[in-house]
């Protein structure tokens, strides 16, 4: 349904989280704490669960278990962001005053670069890493 605790960002308190994509509910567990039952809601119940820095990990275990998932995430605590292409496309701008991921751009800066599919990105200090994920 629509409705604020549908919606993202979710969050655990410390970080704020946002799935654009789609998962099979079915090969979601049931979350005892999220107020909504759609997939990005459990995906993000998910991720908490098992902890952020588990991220790559449990995206990889998902798409094996739905391999039509569309799982790209995006995450932030104020200091530092990860980000999953799995299936949709992301891409990164690094500007003088921070960096951007963003599910495409959103103006004609020619510095906007595409991340591959199936990658972590681990964004802290303006410093953009890849790691490809396993299963790619």
């Amino acid at each position: 349904p629509i409705e604020a605790s549908a919606s993202a960002p979710f969050s655990d308190g410390t970080w704020l989280l946002s799935h654009n994509g789609i998962v099979d509910r079915a090969v979601l567990p049931a979350a005892r704490h999220t107020e909504s039952t759609n997939d990005s809601a459990l995906l993000a119940a998910l991720i908490f669960d098992r902890d952020m820095e588990a991220l790559a990990d449990t995206i990889t275990g998902v798409a094996a278990d739905d391999p039509n998932a569309r799982l790209n995430i995006v995450a932030g605590n104020g200091s530092r962001l990860l980000a999953t292409t799995w299936g949709d496309t992301l891409s990164v701008l690094r500007r003088d005053d921070g960096v951007v991921l963003a599910s495409e751009p959103y103006d004609d800066d020619p510095g906007w670069q595409e991340i591959p599919d199936r990658h972590l990105v681990e964004v802290e200090n303006s410093r953009v890493h890849l790691t490809p994920l396993r299963g790619s």
